[in-house]
């Protein structure tokens, strides 16, 4: 079977049509590495909707998969060419969110921190935001919330083309005049950017938070603060204006339920069981803890500066609580650095999450002691103190911890696999020297050979081992990404997977690994950050999880601040029980885990006994009560959620439309590889894909990574390589003779036009705005006699094989083809018309409502000076004194004076409101306005044989 370049050329323009997100989304799907649900679709057509739109809010419950929803607008949007894309999100997160987007839609990033942004400044990049201009190639920019407030200047200089904040709650008290800093560097850094954010918990304590999320989002959405607060901020909000603001609400606000989800059959949910191990140091391990926590306490050391007191006690002691050896290994580096007078930061590199640190303390200094400062006396007698703490580490040969970890692996092991799990744990500590002592204790103690080991470097022999092993197996695949960190990871979680029972981890090491094939996990080191625990767990209990999940904790019961801290994590912040994702409400209530771990710090390092530190916990506590008493009120489910019924019918409609697309767009490539390697005996199509040669390509990029084929699609490899072969703009005109096979193909409309002729033309049409570009490809066909054949005909025609191309055969039907593209376009500018009409009627009706507000803002200030005004008459009416009486006059005065003031300015004010409105419409409409193009690929002439 033969197929003329003009058919590929067809196929190769309609596979990559630009058009508005329902059109175009199944591109996107079909390039991804990752099963859509359809909720996650509904999401992002949702933030896609209209392109007038200055932003939403994806408020889905936890566990629903909100990264995926961002992730698919990231990618539309990156499939459109719009390349100024940012992604600002906890510090912990960046790792992880920069390994989904290249993992699951081939996306490109870079996260940017301090080092690097300077380090580009030093090269003379002028704004490192630019991510195109610092790396020399287009990629998602990546940074962490503080990192972005700090540099708000920079990031207000490039014209984003969407902007997404995960975990967005973080800004949602910006509506306060007492704080949140952070919110309102980044409210005026981003003003007029289109924003994506992402929040379980959008609203959680007053509704006032959700006014000040939607305010981030568009100033234009809602009025002032004031007139929010009267017309919805009551405590009895009557049913007309609760609807009316959830009418508001959920042209901004998408959410959707676990159980939702559950109904329509997209994501089952499995549970968490916590299981704890207690434990007793021995007298030499208390000794070292409490005589090196009494060093920490005091204000006049020398190996740790004034400026970075607060980073290094906090890391030497999550150090301490480690293990002895970690300690060991501390103290000799503190004591070689003392005497050499360097900055002890070095000394903290054990912590292999360091640099989130760091981000988050942006007021520290740098670390370094300074001669000028140093009495040598007091020098010499630091470090002997420092040497006798490493003597009493020295003598230390045993590590009650270690030995619970032993005791506890068989009894966890045994409860996984009664919940149906393998035999595979990951164990987490904080401290890489922990890591390496404890796979040598594991090793020695029935584990040899069974152990991986995951950090920040992966340096150790064992992991380059497994990583040259892993990059010869998988030679040649897609599963190599280039990325040296990406594929150490993938080459170590794969061994992990395959062959090995225990997995140790680092913090910076997980993040950003999925091990749904794991079900237990064991917490040696415990953080005191409730949303770094949460992260952990959330390796294994996430969305794909089987099973439900085993958590190990230590309980340290000589160190009440140790017990205190596993007690606030349980039984407050509920992080080792319940279902999937039952903590996710309470961590969102939370300001931040990072504030509460500063907490957690000064405890420990200010109370010298364990009363002070029963009162310090539970002052905590009570400041916490609020908080993490989660209220699930009515006002809040009446806002933020939707019938049952509805959701669920309309996730099964959008789950059948994304099949049937998907198989329709996957149904296109394979003819394109079938019109391409057919005549040349090369392809050999079977059930899961085809074979070109001796290379087997997948459309299933599940079935590709399972079996390590490559997969077909045309984002990148030998599907970009043959669009970028046939999507040329103009062919030469031709004849086509089409064979019509009856026992390949079964089409009527088709087999009628047998024997006969005629012309056909393949034009595509593109209708754009400034915020919007919409192409269709216009499939024109008349016969010789002159009757027109219908588009869905026409595409059939063109995936018939041919007998013979050759010069245009004489024929005279140009009239009735122009008609018929006449047609069609001006149907294809009606639809895009009535979808811009949408579009404007609901920025218009979103300006009204404002302006409403507005108006409303300046009747209610009127009305509070007459309420001033007559309860300033009443008071001054009992005053005793004349001096009183009189005050009590002038003040009066004053407030007539501003009451008469605002009355006259009443209406200078209405029209104000109205000049706004009507420039804010203008602009609309300019944005609204269409540019047509036509641009012929080919005509032909055509016979069917």
């Amino acid at each position: 079977m033969n197929y003329s370049s003009h058919q590929k050329a067809w196929l190769a323009h309609s596979l990559t049509l630009s058009g508005k997100a329902e059109e175009s989304m199944t591109q996107t799907i079909a390039n991804s590495k990752v099963d859509m649900n359809p909720h996650q679709v509904e999401a992002a057509l949702f933030a896609l909707s209209s392109p007038l739109s200055s932003g939403v809010i994806l408020a889905d419950e936890v566990g629903l998969g909100k990264t995926i929803e961002a992730s698919l607008v990231l990618a539309q949007k990156w499939a459109e060419r719009k390349r100024k894309l940012l992604l600002i999100v906890p510090a912990t997160l960046r790792k992880q969110w920069s390994q989904e987007l290249e993992e699951k839609f081939s996306l490109p990033s870079a996260i940017l921190e301090a080092t690097t942004f300077n380090a580009a400044l030093k090269s003379g990049i002028a704004n490192p935001f630019e991510v195109e201009v610092s790396t020399g190639k287009p990629a998602i920019c990546i940074c962490s919330y503080e990192f972005a407030a700090r540099k708000e200047v920079e990031l207000a200089r490039v014209s984003w083309d969407l902007v997404v904040l995960d975990e967005a709650h973080k800004l949602r008290n910006i509506y306060k005049t007492d704080g949140a800093k952070t919110a309102k560097k980044l409210e005026l850094a981003l003003q007029g950017r289109k924003k994506v954010m992402l929040s379980a918990t959008p609203l959680q304590n007053s509704i006032l938070e959700l006014y000040g999320l939607v305010s981030i989002l568009d100033p234009h959405f809602f009025g002032d603060l004031n007139s929010f607060k009267a017309r919805y901020g009551r405590q009895n909000l009557d049913e007309i204006e609760l609807a009316l603001l959830h009418a508001r609400l959920s042209k901004v606000c998408n959410r959707t339920l676990r159980r939702q989800v559950q109904e329509e059959g997209g994501i089952s949910f499995t549970h968490r069981y916590s299981m704890t191990e207690d434990f007793r140091p021995s007298a030499e391990e208390e000794q070292l803890y409490t005589e090196v926590s009494e060093y920490l306490q005091r204000e006049d050391l020398l190996s740790i500066k004034s400026g970075a007191r607060h980073l290094v006690t906090l890391v030497i002691r999550k150090i301490l609580a480690s293990s002895s050896y970690a300690v060991l290994g501390t103290l000799e580096t503190m004591i070689n650095r003392l005497e050499q007078k360097l900055p002890i930061i070095e000394a903290l590199q054990d912590l292999d999450c360091l640099n989130d640190y760091q981000d988050e303390d942006e007021d520290e200094d740098e670390d370094a002691v300074e001669d000028e400062d140093i009495d040598p006396v007091a020098l010499s007698a630091e470090i002997e103190l420092l040497r006798s703490f490493k003597e009493l580490a020295l003598k230390i040969s045993g590590n009650a911890k270690a030995e619970a970890l032993l005791r506890v692996l068989t009894r966890a092991f045994d409860k996984t696999s009664e919940l149906g799990g393998s035999r595979k744990a990951v164990v987490f500590t904080e401290s890489v020297r922990t890591q390496t002592w404890l796979a040598e204790l594991l090793a020695s103690n029935g584990y040899s050979g069974q152990i991986v080991l995951l950090n920040g470097s992966n340096n150790d022999a064992a992991s380059k081992a497994i990583y040259k092993e892993w990059l010869e197996k998988h030679h040649g695949s897609t599963r190599i990404s280039g990325s040296k960190t990406a594929d150490m990871k993938a080459a170590l979680v794969d061994k992990f997977k395959d062959e090995a029972t225990l997995m140790i981890c680092t913090e910076a090491g997980a993040e950003g690994i999925n091990l749904q094939f794991c079900s237990l996990l064991v917490n040696y080191d415990l953080p005191w950050n409730p949303q770094r625990v949460e992260q952990r767990i959330g390796r294994i209990h996430r969305y794909g999880q089987k099973h439900d999940v085993v958590v190990v904790n230590f309980i340290n019961k000589g160190n009440r601040a140790d017990e205190r801290v596993f007690e606030l994590l349980s039984q407050k912040f509920q992080l080792f029980e319940g279902v999937f994702g039952a903590s996710d409400e309470i961590l969102g209530s939370i300001e931040s885990g990072v504030d509460i771990e500063r907490r957690i710090y000064d405890i420990y390092q200010n109370c010298r006994s364990d009363d002070q530190i029963e009162h310090e916990f539970n002052q905590l506590q009570e400041q916490l009560k609020e908080q993490l008493e989660v209220k699930v009120n009515e006002t809040r489910r009446s806002l933020l959620e939707n019938f049952d019924a509805d959701v669920v019918e309309r996730l099964n409609t959008r789950r059948n439309r994304v099949t049937a697309q998907l198989s329709q767009y996957q149904k296109k490539l394979l003819l394109l590889a079938r019109m391409t390697f057919t005549s040349d005996g090369s392809f050999t199509e079977t059930e899961n894909g085809f074979n070109v040669g001796e290379t087997f390509y997948s459309l299933d990029w599940a079935y590709a990574v399972k079996h390590d084929h490559s997969l077909f699609r045309v984002s990148d490899g030998l599907g970009l390589e043959l669009l970028e072969r046939y999507k040329v703009d103009r062919l030469e005109n031709t004849h086509l003779a089409f064979v019509y096979e009856p026992e390949d193909t079964h089409w009527a409309d088709v087999k009628n036009l047998v024997s006969q002729k005629g012309m056909l033309r393949i034009t595509k049409v593109s209708i754009g705005s400034s915020e919007e570009k919409r192409e269709r490809l216009i499939l024109t066909a008349i016969t010789d006699i002159g009757q027109i054949v219908h588009p869905e005909t026409v595409e059939r025609i063109l995936q018939l094989p041919i007998s013979v191309q050759g010069k245009p055969q004489p024929l005279d039907s140009h009239v009735g083809l122009d008609g018929d593209i006449s047609h069609q376009l001006q149907v294809f500018i009606s639809e895009v018309e009535q979808d811009n009409e949408r579009y404007y009627a609901e920025e218009v009706e979103k300006l009204e409502r404002w302006a409403e507000d507005k108006r409303i803002a300046l009747d209610i200030r009127i009305k509070q000076l007459d309420l001033e005004i007559k309860q300033a008459r009443k008071a001054s009416r009992q005053l005793g004194t004349l001096q009183e009486k009189m005050a009590a006059k002038r003040a009066l005065k004053s407030l007539e004076r501003e009451r008469d003031q605002v009355m006259l300015n009443y209406h200078e004010e209405k029209k104000l409101i109205e000049q706004e409105e009507d420039r804010l419409l203008e602009e609309i409409e300019a944005r609204l306005k269409l540019d047509t193009r036509l641009e012929l690929i080919f005509e032909a002439t055509w016979s069917v044989n």
